[in-house]
């Protein structure tokens, strides 16, 4: 079956008050419009549109960066649902095949309830995703006849008997592309909004003889998203849902509630999370390794039996081998530690290498910036840095090197050498009474002035 994708993403978000288009508010990280995509993805479409309206310049570049292939289409003015699919149709002009029709702010749509979706395409011609929902309150209820949609009754417009139906509308539905733009063009606006709105289109299936039916999806999917309360409420789906996903797949979490996943986070089976924390895109984390309490990590990738934390921090381009420690109040960017190695204490490794089995002593930093351009720092394997070096790159340290702790490292060091690089220390008897007694007669004074 050929499949292409129409997603509704044109709308303001009034209630967001935001000057962010409101389909690329982050859930997990990412805007929510990447969630409907990957949703629709799951079934292989051959063309994806995106209808953008308000902020349509941001839309398109966010979309380009989910997929590029997607084609983003404008509609000038928001004048309905019906209006907004319909804006897609010089875009799909000759395609023969189904399309789907999803909502950029309604982001949980499962895979598998689209695939469903299309199966019963077998057997009628237009399919209506609905609900039951706990609460019907205004949403429109679909109103059934054995597997036959009879119509959708907007609830302002329902009886005593219809407001007490509990299925309802979700606004997602299937169909042959040719038929569904056909009905489409037949929808009036003769309403109290004057708008077009694509659930006109059942009842003009169902007059020119076609079957149209609804299945039935958990109503958690169909969660819309409208102000900042949905939004925090749909990250506390998204987390939920995948926070199971990896107790699933045997990973330890000893706190699951209070550790927030990104989209794309990937843990591997075995892993131990502990509490708070925090993961950014881009984290792979392997089987085996272990993340202490209350770390961040983000754009990073954590190897095989490898521990970080606790409070530590991984920046993008931090390249984590097997076995090795990255500890506490530990900051990473842009570097790769080496299997076996150690950064353990309150200590900045950016723009560098370390080698294997190497030890990184408290408090060193590597001085990587200039203030203009950054510089790589280069540590060999077996090498020992001392407490509260600073390497000033760009800077070599040899295999099997030792630096002294306190030292400013700016000339390379070659293999097995020791390199000191600190003031000589003075010791001047009697000096420190004098000068507490200077100190303190000068607080003296300003005390008595203040008076």
């Amino acid at each position: 079956m050929r499949i292409a994708l129409v997603i509704l993403a044109a709308g303001k978000g009034t209630r967001m008050n935001s000057d962010l288009p409101k389909v690329l508010h982050p859930i997990g990280q990412v805007p929510m419009l990447a969630h409907a995509m990957q949703s629709g993805g799951a079934v292989s479409p051959e063309r994806t549109v995106i209808v953008a309206g308000h902020g349509a310049d941001q839309v398109a570049r966010a979309v380009e960066e989910i997929d590029e292939t997607a084609q983003v289409v404008l509609q000038e003015e928001q004048l309905g649902t019906a209006h907004a699919v319909d804006q897609a149709r010089a875009a799909l002009e000759g395609f023969d095949g189904d399309v789907v029709v999803l909502y950029g702010d309604t982001p949980f749509i499962r895979p598998e309830t689209l695939e469903r979706m299309l199966a019963a395409r077998a057997q009628h011609d237009l399919v209506i995703l609905g609900f039951d929902a706990a609460d019907p309150a205004r949403y429109g209820r679909l109103v059934m006849q054995g597997d036959q949609l009879e119509r959708i009754v907007e609830y302002k417009d329902a009886s005593d008997e219809e407001r007490a139906l509990s299925f309802c509308n979700s606004g997602i539905m299937t169909g042959d592309a040719r038929a569904l733009f056909d009905l489409i063009s037949r929808v009036g606006n003769d309403n109290a909004s004057g708008e077009y709105y694509l659930t006109d289109v059942v009842e003009l299936a169902r007059d020119s003889g076609l079957s149209v039916t609804a299945i039935a999806c958990d109503e958690e999917e169909t969660l819309g998203i409208n102000s900042r309360a949905d939004l925090a409420a749909a990250e506390a789906v998204f987390q939920n849902r995948a926070r199971a996903e990896l107790l699933e797949t045997g990973i330890t979490m000893t706190a699951p509630d209070t550790v927030h996943l990104a989209f794309d986070t990937v843990i591997g089976r075995d892993a131990l999370i502990e509490p708070n924390v925090v993961f950014g895109p881009g984290v792979t984390v392997e089987s085996g390794a272990t993340i202490r309490a209350f770390s961040h990590l983000e754009g990073c990738h954590v190897s095989r039996g490898a521990v970080v934390g606790p409070y530590a921090r991984l920046r993008p381009g931090a390249e984590l081998a097997e076995d090795c420690h990255v500890g506490n109040f530990v900051e990473i960017k842009n570097a790769t530690i080496a299997e076996g190695a150690k950064v353990n204490h309150l200590s900045y490794i950016g723009d560098a290498s370390i080698g294997a089995g190497s030890n990184i002593g408290a408090g060193t930093i590597t001085c990587n910036y200039d203030g203009v351009m950054k510089h790589h720092t280069e540590i060999g394997k077996r090498v020992f840095i001392g407490s509260n070096t600073m390497l000033v790159a760009p800077v070599t340290v040899g295999d099997g090197a030792m630096t002294a702790s306190g030292s400013v490292i700016t000339r390379n060091v070659e293999s097995e050498a020791l390199a000191i690089a600190r003031a000589k220390q003075e010791n001047k008897p009697g000096h420190a009474r004098k000068l507490f007694d200077l100190l303190k007669a000068k607080a003296a004074k300003r005390a008595m002035e203040a008076k």
